[in-house]
């Protein structure tokens, strides 16, 4: 898991000591955890998310640790439908656009602007009771995103969101809050599908992730440290193929995840599961995790690997 509310003005507990990784590796940034017992600040250097465990309620960032260096390595029927718009600059755009002249301006000055207005609403945050939540154990409160991808609510996001959860809740792009269950996960390729019980939702539209080019325009949304909901960030398409060892925070286990995309738009812990779209708001990706020790360095799964985990969800449901 990953994603999490984090203060980042705390500074370090000295009654908590945690080794540093010196060896350049890939820390998943997407779900975030709340410890409720008063533990100080912890960094858990997680391919997702860092930690911190502060006075009172502490934010705890849980997600895959990576292991090693970033390695290059050489479905089903579509689910969802959506609409989606056009996108063609390297800049970072609020998710919310408001309706009226001023906004249709700014989105043919920016199309970047449109992406947003057409993805964002469809764009949720993940919220999960935990037991036995990171190293220390003890219960906790994890943070992360998805996206609905089908109008009857079925919502794709990273396995290590819910990874552990007693029960999930679902923050809506319009302030709703819903109960979620998990219909399917995968944490071997770090999937997952959650439902809620509402109809008529917004969705995303499922795009192509076999057409992409190295160097095309990206934007990713999500609630980065569980706190900046309705974040988007835009960049390219740095590579593909990339592999990333990363460690389980509740087993500590490593995990292997192969021909992932990578990318240089902010991705932080909170921002697992979110959508990671191409230029015409279509997603191509799911925000699964970054560099700790380097910046422009973000992962995320491609949009194909997600078809038969979608799949399953139809059938399961």
């Amino acid at each position: 898991m990953d994603p999490f509310t984090a203060d980042d003005q705390l500074g370090p507990d000295p009654m908590i000591s945690e080794p540093r990784d010196t060896t350049g590796a890939v820390h998943p940034p997407e779900y975030q955890r709340e410890p409720r017992a008063r533990r100080g600040r912890r960094d858990l250097a997680l391919v997702l998310g860092a930690a911190l465990l502060s006075a009172g309620l502490a934010s705890t960032t849980t997600a895959l640790v990576a292991l090693s260096n970033v390695a290059t390595t050489p479905a089903p029927t579509g689910i969802a439908t959506g609409t989606g718009t056009a996108a063609s600059t390297t800049a970072t755009a609020a998710a919310s656009v408001a309706g009226g002249p001023s906004s249709a301006v700014a989105a043919a000055a920016d199309p970047i602007v449109a992406v947003a207005a057409s993805v964002s609403p469809a764009v949720v945050t993940i919220t999960s009771d935990i037991a036995g939540a990171g190293r220390f154990g003890g219960s906790g409160i994890g943070v992360g995103s998805g996206f609905i991808y089908a109008t009857n609510g079925y919502i794709l996001t990273n396995a290590h969101v819910v990874e552990g959860a007693t029960s999930l809740s679902v923050t809506l792009s319009d302030g709703r809050q819903l109960p979620a269950t998990v219909v399917v996960a995968d944490m071997s390729a770090d999937l997952a599908v959650v439902k809620v019980a509402a109809t008529g939702l917004p969705t995303v539209t499922v795009g192509d992730s076999n057409t992409l080019r190295v160097g095309e325009l990206v934007v990713a949304f999500g609630s980065p440290l569980g706190t900046y909901t309705d974040t988007v960030t835009s960049g390219i398409l740095s590579a593909e193929g990339r592999s990333i060892t990363v460690a389980d925070d509740l087993t500590g286990q490593p995990r292997r995840l192969t021909n992932l995309l990578q990318t240089d738009a902010a991705i932080n812990p909170g921002n697992s599961g979110g959508p990671l779209v191409d230029a015409n708001g279509t997603v191509i990706g799911i925000d699964t995790a970054t560099a700790g020790n380097a910046e422009g360095l973000g992962f995320a799964i491609p949009i194909d690997a997600a078809r038969t985990i979608m799949a399953q969800a139809r059938t399961a449901a």
